[in-house]
């Protein structure tokens, strides 16, 4: 069974920088699309970046693009994102999401919280 456990995130100052792991298990993630997606109060869920596991191709939604770099690290099985240059409106619970084999994101982190202050 696929688990994803988030770690990271917190308070930080706008200008500032944070960043978010995703420990993967359960699976070989080889052939699976790796995705950050981020949820604000009353605001839609959105997917800020993603990445592929078997070449690290990354794709980056034109809000973080530039500020957010998302990688992954084979051995250890973990996705991370680097958050540069936050801005208060990046505040949100972010998810580590996984998408297995051309399918849609079907497993998902509990999430963990990214505050920005202005």
């Amino acid at each position: 069974q696929v688990q994803l456990v988030e770690s990271g995130g917190g308070l930080v100052q706008a200008g500032g920088s944070l960043s978010v792991s995703c420990a993967a298990s359960g699976d070989t993630f080889n052939n699976y699309l790796m995705g950050w997606f981020r949820q604000a109060p009353d605001k839609a869920r959105q997917l800020v970046a993603q990445i592929t596991w078997s070449d690290g191709s990354p794709y980056y939604a034109a809000s973080v693009k530039g500020r957010f770099t998302i990688s992954r690290d084979n051995a250890k099985n973990m996705v991370y994102l680097q958050m540069n240059s936050l801005k208060p409106e990046d505040t949100a619970v972010y998810r580590c999401a996984a998408a297995p084999r051309g399918d849609a994101y079907s497993y998902w982190g509990q999430g963990t919280q990214v505050t920005v202050n202005s």
